[in-house]
This record gives C-alpha cells, sequence and structure tokens, in this order.
C-alpha cells in the first residue's frame, strides 16, 4: 500500500537522503541545480510517496523557470526518483501522471526537463531540439526535453533558460 502526499518540510532529509541514492553525491553538479539555486521548489507539485512502513520511497520537485527575453514562465521537473527496491512497481509514472495533471490545473503550460526520452515519452514529453533553448552548461542537449500542457505553448519558445525571479509571477 502507498500513500501520495504533498511534500512537507518534514519530508526534506528523506527525500534528499533518496534523491542522494537514486543520483549519487554528485548530482548537485548536474546543470538543472544552476536553475534551482536560491529559488523554491513548487509547494503544490513537489510530491512524496510513502508505503506502508511510512518510507519516502518516491518523490518528485518542479521548479519555475523563465525562458527567453520575454521571460516565458516554464516549470523545471526534476528530480523524480524512486528507491532502488521499489523500482518496477509504477510509482514514477503515478507521481508524474498525478503531478502533470495538478501543473496543468494550477495554469502552468509547458514543463522542460533533462532526461532519457525513452522513458519520459510515455508521458508526452519530447526533444527540444526545434525550440533553440540555451540550457545552463554542461548539459547534452539531446537530453532536454519539453511537454505542452497547453497546445503549441512551446511554439515560438526560444533562448536562455534562466532561474526563476520573483518580480513576475502571473502569465504561466
Amino acid at each position: 500500500m502507498f500513500r501520495v502526499l504533498p511534500e512537507t518540510p518534514g519530508d526534506s532529509f528523506e527525500v534528499e537522503m533518496l534523491y542522494d541514492l537514486a543520483f549519487a553525491p554528485g548530482r548537485a553538479a548536474l546543470s538543472s541545480y544552476q536553475l534551482r539555486e536560491g529559488v523554491d521548489p513548487i509547494a503544490e507539485l513537489s510530491t512524496i510517496v510513502r508505503d506502508e512502513f511510512d518510507a519516502v520511497v518516491g518523490a518528485i520537485r518542479y521548479w519555475p523557470v523563465r525562458i527567453g527575453d520575454a521571460g516565458t514562465p516554464a516549470l523545471l521537473l526534476g528530480p523524480i526518483a524512486v528507491h532502488p527496491t521499489r523500482q518496477g512497481e509504477g510509482l514514477g509514472g503515478l507521481l508524474m501522471m498525478d503531478t502533470l495533471d495538478r501543473a496543468c490545473s494550477l495554469g502552468w503550460q509547458r514543463v522542460l526537463l533533462v532526461g532519457d526520452e525513452p522513458y519520459y515519452r510515455r508521458f508526452g514529453f519530447r526533444q527540444a531540439l526545434t525550440q533553440k533553448l540555451d540550457f545552463p552548461m554542461p548539459v547534452n542537449i539531446e537530453r532536454l526535453l519539453a511537454k505542452e500542457l497547453v497546445e503549441d505553448s512551446m511554439a515560438r519558445i526560444s533562448g536562455a533558460v534562466r532561474r526563476w525571479s520573483s518580480e513576475i509571477t502571473k502569465n504561466r
């Protein structure tokens, strides 16, 4: 039995331990972390899965980012992790579907992530090569993926993907 719950500040230690287990200690050197530095994750989308022993066995977070000179808002998905002993049970898919639906209902229009397209394709993510996005380095640009939560919301989007700043919070 699993429980899908909003992540709370009290869950942070367990979530960080899960991310360390899944991604190794060097995960903070990844380019996505440059966009997260000094920015809080979207609380309404940060979600955990607890198992029958009340252990955190899955977690997902989203971060706000801006794209291009216009500062077009987008979500940066990640990290998402499932404990190695629970992989293959559908928990990652459960987290993805639940939170992507909520992101859309909250008014977000587009989501970016860096990951394996064969896995994320089933959730509607595609390579973002045609968008001409300038993502912080180091990144394998072929692993930069995008999903439109609103049809054509990635059309004509290009430019630098940069850290969210709080001065503009509308027009997601």
